[in-house]
């Protein structure tokens, strides 16, 4: 039986890894952060994409009430 569940994840940023090892889809941060899903899914696909200002902050405050971990914007992003 062929394992459909690992397609698309071996080119994965930071962001990306990060959701994957919380179980946070992209359309809950999305949801929770007010950032559209298209941009969580390019910024989980490509490294060269950084969020505005923004964004990134919006989405690292949701990450931090959805993981009540301490993550910052260099954990991801390069801004």
């Amino acid at each position: 039986m062929f394992n459909w569940s690992g397609l698309g994840k071996n080119r994965r940023t930071k962001l990306a890894k990060f959701l994957d090892e919380n179980d946070i889809s992209q359309q809950d941060i999305a949801r929770k952060s007010g950032v559209s899903k298209s941009t969580i899914s390019r910024l989980c696909q490509l490294d060269n994409v950084s969020p505005t200002m923004k964004n990134a902050r919006k989405i690292i405050k949701a990450l931090r009430d959805m993981t009540n971990k301490n993550v910052d914007y260099d954990d991801f992003f390069d801004i």
